[in-house]
């Protein structure tokens, strides 16, 4: 019988962990957009997702399409938040700004960068790090 509560325990303390952290991913990407708002660029989209990978957000700073990978970490135990966009996550987000670029039809018409966005610290004490350019 302990067991079985036991694995329920540990079902509820997944679910909770999951909920927690795509809470606080949500909370940091929020942030990040006021800090780049703040910073005179316009918000076009949140969390564009294709087959290919998503999208935390999409901004125009004047003519450029920004497209900005947000990465929050509490710990630096394993790696930096920067360190943690690998290339295989930046050829993902290329991919998925292609396909919006194509779908908007803008493809060929308009500059466009990659930038980063990372918040090694807690969100109520956040230290933002906003990598302009970081990968092509």
């Amino acid at each position: 019988m302990g067991t079985i509560q036991q694995w329920i325990h540990s079902c509820f303390a997944t679910i909770k962990s999951a909920y927690t952290a795509k809470s606080l991913g949500d909370q940091a990407e929020r942030l990040a957009c006021k800090y780049l708002c703040q910073q005179g660029l316009k918000l076009v989209c949140r969390n564009y997702r294709t087959k290919a990978g998503e999208i935390d957000l999409i901004m125009r700073d004047k003519n450029d399409w920004v497209f900005v990978e947000v990465k929050f970490r509490t710990s630096p135990d394993w790696a930096s938040a920067a360190e943690s966009v690998t290339r295989k996550k930046q050829l993902r987000i290329i991919s998925a700004a292609k396909q919006f670029l194509q779908l908007n039809k803008v493809y060929d018409l308009v500059a466009c960068r990659f930038d980063v966005i990372t918040i090694d610290t807690g969100l109520s004490n956040a230290t933002i790090n906003w990598i302009p350019a970081a990968f092509d």
